[in-house]
């Protein structure tokens, strides 16, 4: 297994962030690459992309703006088995990713990263939130994999991708 390599450009309008990938995306090479995750559908779905694209396609997300990264690099089967070590290095390393790249909003792929980056500061939910990383706003999008109890259906969650393409697309408006 190979470790995923960030992809990243200067000044992106939204910076995913994932939690750390699964076992099957490290395999792959590719980010979001598990069959039943809804991620990449999600993102067309919700207008964030304007082009269908797939976990193989996971670079291309610099063409629209997009960056995307992971709080913790380690592949594993489930997120619980990353440990405590691990996260906190893994938000110090995403401090300084943010400082360098500067993306306009900060978007974490589930509320447990979310929560864990700003422990007991984080509002519940997903959205936009107050807090900001360096200079980046916070929004929360719902983990989308098919075991995300709170948000279960693709529709539960296309409504959250929604808000965040509305959101990016207000930041790409002139300010008056």
């Amino acid at each position: 297994m190979r470790l995923l390599r960030d992809i990243l450009i200067p000044e992106p309008r939204v910076l995913l962030v994932g939690i750390n990938p699964s076992i099957r995306s490290a395999e792959a090479g590719h980010h979001f690459a598990s069959p039943g995750n809804p991620f990449w559908k999600l993102l067309y779905a919700a207008r964030l992309v304007p082009i269908e694209l797939t976990a193989d396609d996971d670079a291309r997300l610099v063409e629209f703006g997009l960056a995307l990264t992971n709080l913790c690099q380690r592949a594993t089967r489930s997120a619980a088995e990353l440990t405590r070590d691990e996260l906190n290095r893994g938000a110090a390393r995403l401090t300084r990713t943010v400082r360098r790249v500067r993306p306009r909003i900060v978007a974490f792929v589930g509320l447990s990263i979310y929560q864990h980056y700003f422990g007991n500061k984080a509002s519940a939910g997903a959205g936009p939130k107050s807090e900001s990383i360096v200079d980046a706003n916070v929004f929360v999008l719902p983990n989308p994999s098919g075991l995300n109890a709170s948000f279960p259906g693709f529709k539960d969650k296309l409504v959250w991708f929604e808000r965040l393409g509305d959101e990016m697309h207000s930041l790409d408006r002139p300010r008056r």
